[in-house]
């Protein structure tokens, strides 16, 4: 059968939806499981590719699943940003598998056919995302992420958990439900339809005032952004196991928040809505305070996940930011935060949890000298929190340049302050961890050849992080590629 754009569309959906299906056949034979789950997720990757080839050759693979109440569409339609979201969410999969496997094993983890299909079901409702052609269709596979999320999160049964679970099932589907769906209804009421188009749907004559009320509620409804003060979920399903925060909360949920609000702010409202409205000035603004605030927060955490989580809701913020300014530079720094920011964050929590599985240390006021028995963990996390400030030659320079620019162009240059502060905070709370790893004397007699031993059985915890730094690192290289990917899209310099 010949792979045409069509399918290919639609194994974008299937892939890790029969994936999530079979996993939990094999809960007594291991190995059958994680090499379903392994073989999903490059089959998915390779389709990936064949619908990046087929955009960036000039095609719009474009997908009609079925109609419901009259005259609502459930459409897939894979565009170059959609695209890209795909590509990350996908490739960073297969990272995180091996991670997973090396911790759930390495920690004796219970329930872990069940966690394996989950994954697999949220990697289903990130591609849905990625791939919907209108907001009926995305607002249906956010939920099916949100819900599919929801059980990882409580994984460990504890009350620790139950809470945390709670406050994520009530923060992402109550904004939805509240904001969300609303916002939705009201622009397919004043637009006429809800689907994608650049530049955007709102008829000319469309008052400001609803605009902005519309604004309004996509960017708080949209609570996997995490956007200040509907970030709070986020640090609480911090009590997930750390695959669940490199995978699902550096890149599958959060980003699909993100994702979700550029896209929106693209094809939804458009450049010159966006610079019309007072409202994508305020704002602005509430990002970047989020930015400059939850890096404050984040500098006064001890637990290392906590640390990364408050770090996580400052740097989607970026993203945010970069909708609110509305430039076309703007834009380009909003999608490449998307990339390198996942790259850079799930190193970072991945390393987390290879400290965690190989030491047993979640504080960093103890995680002095243990560089010397881990240093490819602490040399990636040193290379992805390098990668996270900003500093050349790392991914994550680019986006905070593109940034610059477009907050220069909107006029808006007041508000570089915040990436500027940002960076310098990032730079005190991220870089003394592996300082004190390498540098400081161990504090305890755990410290030798017995650490080193049990190093060694948890290779699977090692490699992964260190393959994710290395991404981090060449995509500062390939940035004028993805710039040129984007440019149907999102116009640089016009």
């Amino acid at each position: 059968m010949e792979l045409t754009n069509e399918l290919a569309l639609l194994l974008l959906l299937l892939i890790p939806l029969i994936a999530g299906g079979l996993i939990p056949l094999f809960s007594n034979r291991p190995n059958i499981r994680e090499a379903i789950t392994f073989l999903s997720g490059i089959l998915l990757l390779l389709n990936v590719f064949f619908l990046l080839s087929a955009i960036n050759s000039g095609a719009k693979p474009e997908l009609h699943l079925f109609t419901f109440a009259g005259n609502f569409d459930v459409r897939l339609e894979l565009e170059p940003l959609g695209a890209i979201f795909a590509a990350i969410a996908s490739s960073l999969w297969i990272v995180n598998s091996v991670f997973t496997l090396g911790y759930m094993r390495g920690n004796k983890e219970k329930n872990q056919t069940r966690f394996f299909g989950l994954v697999a079901i949220a990697i289903f409702g990130a591609m849905g995302i990625a791939a919907s052609a209108n907001l009926i269709t995305l607002f249906i596979f956010y939920e099916v992420l949100t819900i599919s999320t929801f059980p990882l999160v409580t994984h460990k049964g504890d009350l620790k958990a139950k809470r945390g679970g709670t406050i994520y099932a009530l923060v992402l589907m109550g904004t939805s439900l509240m904001f969300l769906l609303p916002a939705i209804l009201g622009t397919h009421i004043v637009a006429g339809h809800s689907d994608f188009v650049v530049g955007g749907i709102f008829p000319s004559g469309t008052s400001n005032f609803t605009t902005s009320i519309l604004l309004l509620l996509f960017v708080f409804g949209i609570g996997k952004a995490a956007l200040m003060p509907m970030h709070f979920w986020l640090p609480n399903a911090m009590v997930a196991p750390t695959p669940v925060s490199a995978l699902l909360h550096a890149v599958a949920v959060v980003k699909a928040g993100v994702f979700s609000v550029l896209k929106i702010t693209i094809f939804i409202f458009g450049e010159a809505v966006m610079a019309d409205m007072n409202m994508s000035t305020c704002l602005s603004w509430v990002a970047a305070i989020t930015i400059v605030l939850a890096s404050i927060i984040a500098l006064r955490k001890d637990n290392l996940k906590a640390r990364l989580a408050y770090s996580t809701v400052s740097q989607l913020a970026y993203i945010t930011f970069a909708a609110m300014l509305a430039t076309p530079a703007a834009f380009i720094g909003g999608a490449l935060q998307i990339v390198m920011h996942a790259w850079g964050k799930i190193t970072l929590f991945m390393c987390a949890g290879a400290i965690y599985t190989i030491a047993h240390r979640t504080e960093i006021s103890k995680l002095d000298g243990l560089g010397r028995t881990m240093p490819w963990v602490f040399g990636a996390f040193l290379v992805a929190s390098i990668s996270i400030i900003g500093i050349p030659p790392m991914g994550g320079s680019w986006p905070k340049y593109f940034l610059i620019v477009g907050a220069l162009e909107s006029g808006k240059g007041i508000l570089t302050a915040a990436l500027v502060l940002s960076s310098i905070l990032n730079i005190v709370y991220l870089i003394p961890i592996s300082i004190r790893a390498f540098l400081k004397t161990p504090t305890d007699i755990l410290i030798d050849n017995s650490l080193i031993e049990v190093r060694k059985k948890n290779i699977w915890v090692i490699i992964p992080p260190v393959i994710s730094a290395a991404g981090a690192f060449i995509l500062f290289f390939y940035v004028g590629s993805i710039v040129d990917f984007l440019q149907p899209v999102i116009s640089v310099g016009e």
